[in-house]
């Protein structure tokens, strides 16, 4: 899905280069950190793919049950799989989840195997959980057959909605009619809070502040909904989640199953704003992406968080940072660039002068950098100020932005935004409002040509110019990583997040030799079996 437009800021080449090389000299030892670690999401997320699911009478996942017991018998050094294998092969339980049962009651204990019975645990835990993979492989053949058959929208940026009542069965008919009046992609916003539980919830859920909780049952009924509307309308309907938190790699591993097509998945989003710790962050975030790649998921960035902590004129460097860090850990972990949905947003305040020229600048600083990234553009949230005429107005000129700059997500903004959770009549004028833009400017990204040094080139080299200074300043630190030490001085988004704090810490274990994960394994060298 190639958004490629013919440079229009002249752009010093040699710029562009050094920002990604800095962002890769940044990012490359945070990677080696997170290949030296594992985390009990990780491993849970591993039990998942080998088939292990459901929770007890107090909704206590079984993963859960299991990976806690392991740990405290034998630690998490080794990996899951290999003392949870082994105690079937030796006859503890005749399959996982009467294994994880016992666990839970305590009339069951693991050991590490060495030797032959060590090499035996593994081969066996790698079958179980290539068939897992293999789920996630045919659910990605599923998507690829369904879009040939029913085809992909006709216009570009794809028209992004967000759907959160809470109640799945609510949000069901209200997705659904989203996608009549036009949304070609179902945002279902993840329940406030949820990103703090280390556990998945189990099944459908009718209850959720601002959002609906995510679980697998509620990914498998909208992803079925939706299809029915796919089939009905004659285009494919995507379904987005949120693959953050504490539970990234596991809600990554049931959207894959489930064949989400997209996924909020940011490198840096639970650290800044949530207070997880940035080693567990890291260790998780690079899993899920690669579970990702494989799903053949477009993730969604979340660098429009930092304009609304940060101001959106002096922090946008940070912004175009974040991007090239993303970029850089996503492709580490293999994902290709049509799946990078790098996200940036319109939040420079309308009061300032020549304020919709610089979200011009940087909305195609953006899409110039990442000319074969879909891109998520964002509307504007932090200056709604609850008159929704003047907010209508805003996100008609953001809606312009977005048809002029070649954007390839573009979420529908809300009149109502700070104000309520948008009834459905404002979800059908803002539609109507994308709808107008698109028809009447859709093609303006062919006319649009700012003047050679003229002010939005001018602004967009400025801009490119502090992230390269920023990502010298980040390179420069001392230490071994220094990214954590930037990230724990407040760079990005104003906020400070020490490597040694932050929630889910104790949820970290550094691999030992020997450290065996069959998840890791076939995602890291494609193999099916």
């Amino acid at each position: 899905m190639s958004s490629r437009m013919k440079p229009l800021l002249d752009l010093n080449p040699g710029d562009v280069r050094r920002a990604r090389a800095l962002a890769r000299k940044a990012g490359r030892p945070v990677v080696k950190l997170a290949q030296s670690h594992t985390t009990v999401s990780v491993e849970r997320a591993t039990l998942r793919l080998a088939g292990l699911s459901g929770a007890d009478h107090d909704r206590v996942p079984w993963v859960n049950h299991l990976v806690d017991r392991v740990r405290a018998d034998v630690g998490l050094e080794h990996g899951v799989t290999t003392p949870v294998f082994d105690a079937l092969r030796r006859g503890e339980a005749e399959d996982l989840l009467t294994l994880a049962q016992k666990s839970a009651s305590g009339s069951v204990s693991f050991r590490l195997p060495e030797g032959r019975e060590a090499t035996r645990a593994q081969a066996t835990a790698r079958m179980a959980v290539a068939r897992g993979i293999r789920s996630i492989d045919r659910q990605r053949a599923t998507r690829e057959r369904l879009i040939r058959r029913h085809g992909d929208p006709k216009q570009r940026p794809w028209i992004y909605l967000i759907v959160a009542t809470g109640d799945i069965y609510e949000d069901i008919p209200q997705a659904q009619n989203a996608a009549r009046e036009g949304a070609d992609i179902i945002a279902v916003i993840r329940s406030t809070g949820q990103s703090l539980l280390d556990y998945v919830p189990e099944g459908a859920t009718r209850e959720g502040y601002a959002g609906t909780y995510a679980t697998q049952e509620n990914f498998r009924l909208m992803r079925a909904a939706l299809d029915e509307t796919s089939k009905e309308l004659g285009r494919y309907i995507r379904l987005t989640n949120y693959a953050s938190g504490l539970c990234m790699p596991e809600i990554a591993t049931l959207a894959g199953l489930e064949r989400l097509d997209m996924m909020l998945n940011d490198s840096m989003y639970g650290i800044l704003f949530r207070d997880i710790n940035p080693v567990r962050t890291f260790v998780d975030q690079r899993f899920s992406r690669q579970i990702h790649a494989r799903a053949g998921i477009i993730i969604n960035t979340g660098e429009d968080n930092y304009l609304t902590t940060a101001d959106a004129v002096e922090a946008a460097h940070t912004v175009t940072v974040s991007q090239l860090l993303n970029e850089y850990f996503a492709k580490e972990a293999g994902l290709e660039d049509w799946q990078l949905g790098l996200g940036h947003a319109f939040e420079i305040n309308p009061e300032l002068p020549d304020s919709f020229r610089m979200e011009l600048a940087h909305a195609l600083l953006a899409r110039q950098l990442f000319p074969d990234a879909p891109l998520k553009w964002m509307p504007p949230t932090k200056h709604m100020t609850g008159d929704v005429f003047r907010g209508y107005l805003l996100d008609g000129f953001f809606n312009l932005v977005g048809a002029m700059t070649g954007q390839g997500i573009l979420l529908v903004g809300m009149m109502t935004e700070a104000v309520v959770t948008p009834f459905l009549s404002d979800r059908d004028l803002a539609l109507q409002n994308v709808r107008y833009v698109l028809n009447a400017a859709g093609g303006l990204a062919e006319d649009f040509h700012p003047p050679k040094n003229g002010f939005i080139q001018t602004r967009a080299r400025e801009v490119l110019g502090e992230a390269v200074e920023l990502l010298t300043r980040i390179t420069d630190e001392p230490g071994r990583a220094p990214l954590l030490e930037a990230i724990a001085d407040g760079t990005f988004g104003l906020m400070k997040r020490p490597a040694d704090a932050g929630k889910g810490l104790d949820g970290v274990v550094r691999r030992a030799d020997g450290y065996d994960n069959p998840a890791i394994t076939l995602l890291e060298t494609g193999a099916t079996r």
